[in-house]
Formats: C-alpha cells, structure tokens, sequence
C-alpha cells in the first residue's frame, strides 16, 4: 500500500539542473531501504517556482524541498521517509514553520507565489505523471470529450466557447469561439486544427511547459475543436529545440490512439480524429499562423496575404482553426465547468486567466497563471517577490519582440488585451521581463531589434530593410554617433515599418522601440547629447575610473585586466605618497573585470 508520494519537477529547467539524477538516486535509495511497495516516485511537469529547482514534494504531507541535488537525497528518504523526519536544510523557506504553530508546515497553495495564482491552463502541471494516460484520465482528463461527443451538437459547442469569452493566448487575443465559428460552415472534403507551439519570444516558455507537463490536455481540445469545426485532422507544430516536449507529446498521442481517444469512431460516436506532430526549426516567423502553415506544407516558412482568411483556405488550401497551446489547454475546463464559470474570472472584455513567464530582475523567476485584470505590482511583488539587491523597479517587458514596456509610473496597470494596448504595449504569447535601475531601455530596443532582424523572412521590403535601419539607428545612438535628428527620423521609420510590413513580425517589430521612445524619450536624449548611458550599459558611453581614496593600492584591478591597460602610480595625501593604480581610457576594453575584481568598491563607471 502507498503511503507516500515523492514528485519530482522533470521540466526541461529542473532537468537541466539534473532532476534526472534525483529521480535515479530516489529509485535506488526506495530499493535499498525496501520502500519500493510503500513510496511511489513521481515524474512531473513544471512546478512553475523555476529559480528553485530542482523540486521535490513529498505528499501526503506536502514538503517542499528546493535546489535538491543527488547528495540530498540519501538524507530525504532516511529522515524523511524512514523516520517521519523533514529535512529543513532542504526545505523552501516559505513552507518553513516551527513544528509548534503548524506541524506539516506551510501549504504551498498559501505561499506568496502561488496564493494569489488561479490555474486553469497550468491545473495539471506538477501534479501528475505528463507520461501516464491514466493519472490524466483520474483528473477527468477526456471526460470534455466524451461530453461534446454523447450530449453536444458542434454548434453547441462553439457557443459553449463563445460565451466564455476566451481569447487567443498566442498574442492576438482574437475570440476563441468566433474563429472556430468562422471555420465550421465552410464545406470541404477535409478540414485541419493545428495548434501553434512554436513559442520563439525570448524568455518564453508557457507552451513548452503545458506540453511537458499536460500534453493529453492538447490532444483533447483539438479533438473537441475537430468536433466542432467538421474536421478529422490534426497538426502539433512544435519547435524541435523542446525535445522533452516533443517526446512526450508523440507518447502521448500513442497512448491516446492506445486507448481509442483518437482515430476512428471516438467515443462510438462516429466521429473520426487523428493528430501528428512536425517540427519546426526555431524560425520566429513560423509562428504567424500562415507562416507556421506554409511550413507544415513543406515549404520555406514565410506568411501568405489574407484575405483568404485560414478559416476559408487555410492549411494545403483548406479551411483551418488554429490556436495556440494555452488556448487549447483552456478548453477542456470550458467544456466541463461551463462557460460563466470561465467567464466569471477576469475583466468585461478578457475572460479568463492568463499565464506569464516572469524572467529578468525578478526574486521568482517562473511560470504564474493569473486572472485577467491582476496589477503589474501585485504580480512583481505579491508573487514574483519583488526586485533583488533592493533595487528599484524600472520597467517591465511585455510580449517580447512585438510587444512594449510598462515603466514604474505604470504599475498598478491592471493586465489585460485592453490596457496594454491602451498604453502602448500588448499582452503577446506571455512572457514578462522584469528590468530594474541598472537597465538601459536604448539597450534593451536595441537587444529586441537585433532579433527581428535576425528573423525576419525577409519576403517584404518594409521589414527586411526597415527593421535593419531601425537597427543601425539605434547602434549610431547607444554608440554615442547619434543626433536629434537622428530620434525623429528613428519614430518615422517605426511608424512606416509598422503600417506597411506584410505580417505581424514586421507589423509589431518596431513597438519596443515606440514604448521606450514613449516612456524613457529622457535616456535617448541623454544617449544623443550628453553621450552618456545613464543606466551605465552602453560601453561606448562608459569611462571606468578608480577612487583613489578608496584604492588601497593592492592591484588586483591590474592583475585581472586582460589588456594591462592599468597602471601602477602613487597617491599624494597628506604629504604622504601612497600606492594607487590609474586606467588608461584609450586603452580600456570596458571589459568590467576591474570592478568585478575589487574587493573595496574603489572602482566606477561614469
């Protein structure tokens, strides 16, 4: 009989940090010590507190042991396992409570970060074994199926979406139930679902851990849209850098097939439904959905004109829905729970939850599922737990490439399609970059440029030229070259690259740039003509200087400067000539190894 239950993150970040070698050591020590018909070890999806893994949670008590490595775990099963012991060296600090006011310590649910978080997309990740039919099943997984197929018409169905008011979470946030209300009265002789999981944002991972962690839920919804729409066939695009999710994916597709859930007559309803995976190649492009099905066809992956729209001619010339990974994990829950049920959490115009990638200058970086409407503060600080070093928060980036920044002045913006747009920025496919005072916003437009460029398909001239001018301008402006002129001309061109480019990559290339423009226009000026970085990045801007009050002359900045372009001199105070070091700035490479070097703070940059 199991009495106990030893989940281990296998999310490709705790993987990284070798959560494979965990769950070998806890498979060993379970065998050595006999446990084998009494703990039950688990494999799991993302538990989404990333920047501490790699996690194990020991059920049924709930311990939360973070940053565990394979040493810790002969400890874990001998105290915790064996003798009723938890090892609070290991344990989260969050769930760490004296035995005497809570014996099992603290829930995880009331932690800071995930005590204001509702999952609907995320339910099932870290929860159950991604890798077993079975454990989805026990969750209710395929029961929304088996609802559409025995008791709900398609229409019905569509309505049951519609109402909900779920919106696209691949950037759009066009209605859910209106696309596929669009798709399903046009008659063809085949229709395709194709669900976009060719996540390229920088700092992006929301797909990538639902399929890691839920891939049944994928296959489920795109079985029901299949349903409502009229069609049979079905496409997962899915980036081949995600190998974890690529593998347990096509296991979970095997399963399903396994157990009937896909093919032919579903359900003894007579409905038919097959899916398959391609990989694509990591182009930024492909995830504009005709881009994306030009590359399915096989095809160079560049975006076709609409009109016609996917729903009319879509995937091998035939009506299509597609939709995004988070948006397909919404739709099983609609089904089963209902449409005001939904509807009933976020905002007038967006339903619902929304999950963010929370990276950057944040205490928690991780996956945070939340309902629409939740401030930017309480987000940063309620869950992400605030900026480190005690610094000062500056600016947040939503969207990724395409999308823009929300400064400090902007915080208590309540997040949702509307609000972001209204100020500028917009939602995206869900990451949120976090910048503190030590962020340069010239610096950051500059880093999001230099990826459109990169991934541009180049078909139209305004985006393969315009973004790679956009570019130039702001290298002549961070390298200190730049002029007034210079930042006129730089709105222009945003302006005409964003009217006239033929996708939204081209469309959406120049809105870093527009919101930096809009909301930090003082570090461009500042950039131009004081030709100075007031964020202290930008090296061409930058002089390193050394205090030689503060120097005590003992040269390790000379020692780790890998141009010598320190040198030795002498120090007059008090009449007194004492030992100090001076840098060259002629010769200086703005390298950093100085001040990383100096143990007294004696060195600057100005």
């Amino acid at each position: 009989m199991i009495r106990s239950q030893v989940l281990v993150c296998g999310g490709t970040g705790c993987t990284s940090s070798g959560s494979k070698a965990i769950q070998d050591a806890f498979r060993e020590q379970i065998d050595a010590n006999g446990l084998t018909d009494e703990v039950k070890l688990v494999q799991t999806g993302c538990f989404g507190l990333c920047a501490l893994g790699p996690i194990v949670i020991i059920y049924p008590d709930g311990t939360f042991y973070s940053s565990v490595k394979a040493e810790d775990v002969k400890e874990i099963v001998e105290e915790h396992l064996l003798k009723g012991r938890v090892v609070e060296r290991l344990v989260y600090d969050e769930t760490s409570t004296p035995k005497e006011e809570l014996p099992n310590g603290v829930s995880l649910n009331d932690t800071d970060f995930y005590k204001s978080q509702h999952r609907v997309a995320l339910r099932n990740c870290g929860v159950i074994d991604p890798e077993n039919i079975e454990e989805y099943i026990a969750v209710d997984g395929y029961a929304a199926l088996a609802k559409v197929l025995t008791e709900m018409t398609p229409e019905d169905v569509i309505k049951c979406v519609s109402d909900s008011g779920l919106r696209g979470r691949g950037g759009g946030g066009f209605p859910t139930g209106f696309k596929w209300s669009l798709c399903a009265p046009n008659k063809a002789d085949q229709k395709y679902v194709v669900c976009n999981a060719d996540e390229g944002d920088p700092g992006a991972f929301m797909d990538r851990s639902v399929l890691e962690g839920d891939p049944h839920c994928i296959i489920e919804a795109m079985a029901i849209c299949g349903y409502a729409i009229g069609a049979t066939k079905g496409y997962v695009y899915v980036r081949a850098e995600y190998p974890i999710a690529v593998r347990r994916l096509q296991l979970a597709i095997d399963q399903a097939r396994e157990y009937e859930l896909l093919g032919k007559n579903i359900f003894n309803s007579g409905f038919d439904f097959d899916l398959e995976i391609r990989l694509g190649a990591g182009a930024f492009v492909c995830g504009e959905e005709t881009a994306l099905m030009t590359s399915i066809e096989g095809n160079r992956g560049e975006p076709r004109p609409r009109p016609p729209f996917p729903a009319v001619k879509g995937l091998y010339g035939k009506p299509t829905v597609e939709n995004n990974v988070e948006t397909f994990a919404n739709v099983p829950q609609i089904i089963l729970k209902g449409a005001d049920w939904f509807a009933s959490m976020g905002t007038e115009k967006s339903k619902g939850t929304k999950v963010f990638a929370l990276g950057g200058k944040i205490k928690h970086t991780g996956l945070v599922e939340i309902p629409m409407g939740t401030t930017l503060r309480e987000i940063i600080y309620d869950i992400g737990g605030g900026i480190p070093n005690g610094k000062k928060f500056k600016a947040a980036q939503t969207g990724g490439p395409s999308g823009g920044c929300i400064p400090a002045s902007l915080i208590d913006t309540k997040i949702d399609y509307d609000n972001l747009i209204a100020i500028g920025c917009m939602m995206g496919s869900g990451g949120l970059i976090v910048m503190d005072e030590d962020s340069c916003m010239v610096d950051i437009a500059k880093f999001f440029l230099e990826f459109t460029v990169d991934e541009s398909c180049g078909k139209c001239t305004p985006c393969r030229i315009g973004t790679k001018r956009i570019l130039e301008m702001l290298e002549k402006i961070t390298s200190g070259n730049g002029t007034m002129e210079d930042l006129k001309k730089l709105e222009e061109l945003c302006y005409y690259v964003k009217n006239n480019s033929a996708c939204g990559l081209g469309q959406t290339a120049p809105n870093p740039v527009l919101a930096t423009l809009k909301f930090f226009r003082d570090e461009y000026v500042a950039h131009v003509k004081d030709k100075k970085c007031p964020a202290g990045v930008c090296k061409d801007l930058l002089t390193y200087v050394i205090d030689k009050d503060k120097c005590i002359g003992c040269g390790a900045c000379a020692r780790n400067c890998p141009v010598n372009t320190i040198i030795k001199t002498n120090y007059v105070a008090e009449g007194h000539k004492l030992p100090s070091y001076e840098i060259v700035p002629k010769d200086c490479v703005k390298c950093g190894a100085c001040i990383s070097g100096c143990k007294f703070s004696a060195i600057s940059k100005v």
